[in-house]
């Protein structure tokens, strides 16, 4: 391994050097050209100042790495970052800028410049490196490699664009599938949800004298139905019994529980119990199959004919009562629900409906939206005097809007309209 020096005054002299050693070591003309532009902006700077540099390399023939050793004066190679050059250097310091490059041995008996260590200290590198080469052919041929690998860069470019265009294309028309799909879906989720929801709700009654009609909201659009339920039928005597039922939590599981609730409750009232003793019935005959299930439930008798209301409760927010002049009363009856300690109701709140008059049944969801069931109390009275007057079938939904316009506590909302109108 042979290390060999050679000293340059000039930037020409520097060049053809850098370009001789390396056409000596058979590097590619592209590596070549970049090498030789390196070196001169390297040692620009000094050159320039008439400062010599010394060019040192040495060939590695166990590894095949050709090492290349600029060296300037004292500061000589100016501010140099190793990344900043045409070919990144190994390592730049104040004085030396370093190159280790893949080559070839050079070939036996060649001249290269500075055979000897030191041989030409002190003189021009343009007489040194001799006049067996064409340095014009040669600045030609980096050029020409450089071109070609721009040119190969491009058409890479090209085509890299070409197939993004493609993939973009495709990923496009699949997005397009994927939302129609998506649309489908949802289409036929909700188609679901409606014939779900439709087929939990009881149907519609006829009584005359009365006028009925409910508005339900889930807590969230992901489920149609959750805990709040309500079930409607006339008794054998004529009057009209409703249930309103809120059993804990939200979304299917919670409307099982609701359920059982609903038909246990109107089993019992079809059988004749009495209206006081049907909430603690309810939960003798689902304790055993459902430890589980908790429910508030609110239970009411109406005599169409005569306007006639009996009222039992079990841990359910109050109904409301709204007379045709514009007064309001929330109708406390006293009980435990479903699932509670001591599950059952006291003697039922009995009042007589007169033409006109509104009943309101509901679930906690319509009056604690806002987490403060006493303020929304207050807001539901003032809710349902502001629609005393409209159709009966607007009111339940026109009060829930009315009561949600702030929402603090999703929950599942369920209101519930009787207007008595008398025979």
């Amino acid at each position: 391994m042979t290390t060999r020096t050679l000293t340059c005054a000039t930037t020409a002299g520097l060049t053809r050097a850098v370009r001789a050693l390396a056409r000596e070591h058979a590097l590619d003309p592209a590596v070549r050209g970049r090498l030789v532009l390196s070196a001169a902006e390297a040692a620009g700077a000094a050159l320039r100042a008439g400062r010599e540099t010394v060019l040192e390399w040495t060939y590695d023939p166990d590894e095949g790495v050709l090492t290349v050793v600029l060296r300037t004066p004292p500061g000589g190679t100016g501010p140099v970052a190793a990344a900043d050059l045409p070919m990144a250097a190994d390592a730049v310091t104040g004085e030396e800028v370093v190159w280790r490059l893949p080559a070839s041995p050079p070939p036996p008996g060649s001249a290269a410049p500075g055979a000897d260590a030191g041989e030409n200290a002190g003189q021009d590198a343009r007489q040194d490196a001799g006049q067996d080469f064409d340095e014009a052919a040669l600045a030609a041929e980096e050029l020409r490699a450089v071109v070609a690998a721009a040119d190969a860069l491009t058409a890479e470019h090209r085509r890299l664009k070409d197939e993004l265009a493609e993939t973009n294309s495709g990923v496009l028309a699949l997005y397009v599938q994927l939302d129609e799909r998506d649309e489908q879906l949802r289409t036929a989720h909700g188609q679901t949800l409606r014939e779900l929801e439709d087929a939990l709700r009881p149907p519609p009654i006829k009584a005359d004298g009365l006028e009925l009609a409910v508005h339900y909201e889930p807590a969230g659009t992901d489920a149609p139905t959750g805990g709040d339920l309500y079930d409607w039928f006339v008794l054998p005597d004529g009057t009209v019994h409703i249930t309103i039922v809120d059993a804990l939590g939200h979304g299917v599981t919670s409307t099982r529980s609701a359920l059982n609730v609903t038909h246990a409750v109107r089993t019992l009232a079809l059988e004749g119990h009495r209206l006081q003793s049907i909430v603690g019935r309810t939960d003798e005959i689902l304790r055993p199959f459902d430890r589980s299930v908790m429910a508030t439930v609110l239970l009411a008798r109406i005599d169409p004919a005569t306007g006639e209301l009996w009222l039992a409760n079990g841990s359910h927010p109050p109904a409301l009562l709204l007379r045709r002049d514009g007064a309001a009363r929330y109708l406390e009856a006293r009980g435990r629900g479903i699932g509670f300690p001591l599950p059952g109701s006291e003697t039922p709140l009995t009042e007589r409906l007169a033409p006109g008059d509104l009943l309101l049944l509901y679930t906690d969801g319509l009056t604690e939206s806002r987490r403060d069931p006493i303020e929304g109390e207050k807001r539901l009275i003032e809710a349902a005097h502001k629609h005393l007057q409209s159709p009966t079938e607007e009111v339940p939904g026109a009060i829930a809007e009315d009561m949600h316009t702030v929402i603090l506590h999703p929950d599942d909302t369920l209101a519930l309209a009787v207007r008595f109108t008398g025979q």
